[in-house]
């Protein structure tokens, strides 16, 4: 039988571009939803179902490197190792395949002008989660943390910082929340906006209010549309973290969990909350909370600044209307999973069982 190997084992070569092979052997459909940055395709699932070979009898690869290939779930990649060992490659499938990879992740620096405050972009590439580690003098906060709350502290401790804060821009659908255990561990305080949602303590930043990083400061500004407590968080004059609000080449879905009546409440919000945004500086650097796409282990943080976005932006806000009908026309309905989420998001529980069940599947937060 064909050697397995996890997904974090993986994510730690891909980071070290160790060079590797990830063949993907899944439908075309699979595929178009996720992929692995940089893995290479060969629709032989159902051949593979069958006890064929398919394309991989002969497909060409590298002979100088491991071959990984993944599926789903893990299984039927098996299958495909096998075929690959029995071809004389060092094959093995990834455990658990796409599911498991879902909790993969990278990160990035972010190039700021200020000198005074590092931010580091944490990136679940299984799901094109964004979240962030600030860290200033000594301290940090983490904004939107969505992988093992492990992540956040072992990148405070390797620069030296003391995570202090705990920030949330909106309670998250897509995927569950991993703030409230970061801030138990830490014992930093969690801040999220000011709503009725969430059943649990918390302390309310509400519009306008600052604190404190180590020498840098951030803002909050209300920023709803996405969600009805939906908060942007401005830091220094250098960057802004945007949430689910704004992307670097979209905005967020105001439909989620809404009739259309509330729909298009929101979608007004979510009109007068961009245009808010852009009046801040036009070097401000955009640090939404999610990605359309997997994100390659590249070390290129996933940001733009604010007069770039506002090139293509300026276009969707030319009347409150127009934009209403943009966002609110041809959306797809909401994955089921996200009400299951929500409500656990809401409650502050975490799943005994394995998160990736639930989490499956790529985000569908934004409107392009």
């Amino acid at each position: 039988m064909a050697k397995q190997i996890d997904a974090e084992t993986l994510r730690e070569w891909l980071e070290i571009q160790q060079p590797v092979t990830v063949l993907d052997i899944r439908a075309d459909d699979d595929r178009a939803q996720w992929a692995i940055p940089g893995s290479v395709h060969v629709n032989a699932y159902e051949a593979l179902r069958t006890g064929q070979a398919g394309a991989l009898a002969n497909v060409a690869l590298p002979v100088d490197r491991p071959v990984v290939t993944v599926c789903n779930a893990g299984r039927v990649s098996r299958a495909a190792a096998d075929v690959l060992t029995a071809r004389g490659f060092d094959a093995r499938s990834l455990a658990g395949g796409m599911k498991a990879w879902s909790l993969a992740w990278n990160a990035a620096d972010v190039p700021l002008s200020d000198a005074s405050v590092r931010v580091i972009q944490v990136r679940r590439t299984g799901k094109g989660c964004l979240s962030y580690v600030v860290g200033s003098a000594g301290e940090a906060a983490g904004i939107d943390p969505s992988v093992s709350p492990d992540v956040y502290v072992g990148i405070a401790s390797t620069h030296g910082w003391s995570i202090r804060y705990v920030l949330e821009t909106h309670v998250h659908a897509d995927h569950l929340t991993r703030a409230r255990e970061l801030a138990r561990q830490t014992g930093a305080t969690l801040l999220m906006p000011p709503q009725q949602r969430v059943t649990f303590p918390f302390t309310a930043m509400a519009d306008g209010e600052r604190v404190s990083v180590g020498s840098a400061h951030l803002t909050a500004r209300h920023t709803p549309g996405h969600t009805n407590e939906s908060t942007s968080y401005v830091l220094n004059d250098a960057a802004v973290f945007t949430g689910d609000t704004l992307f670097t080449n979209g905005v967020g879905r105001p439909d989620l969990l809404a009739d259309p009546d509330a729909a298009r409440q929101r979608a007004r919000a979510l009109f007068a909350s961009l245009t808010r945004l852009r009046q801040l500086p036009s070097e401000l650097v955009v640090l939404p909370a999610h990605a359309s796409e997997p994100i390659a282990f590249d070390e290129h943080p996933v940001a733009a600044r604010l007069g770039d976005v506002d090139a293509w932006l300026s276009e969707w806000l030319v009347s409150e209307s127009a934009f209403v009908e943009r966002v609110t026309s041809k959306l797809p309905p909401t994955p089921p999973n996200f009400t299951r989420i929500v409500e656990l998001n809401e409650a502050g529980e975490f799943p005994t069982s394995d998160p990736t069940d639930l989490e499956a599947g790529a985000n569908r937060c934004a409107v392009r």
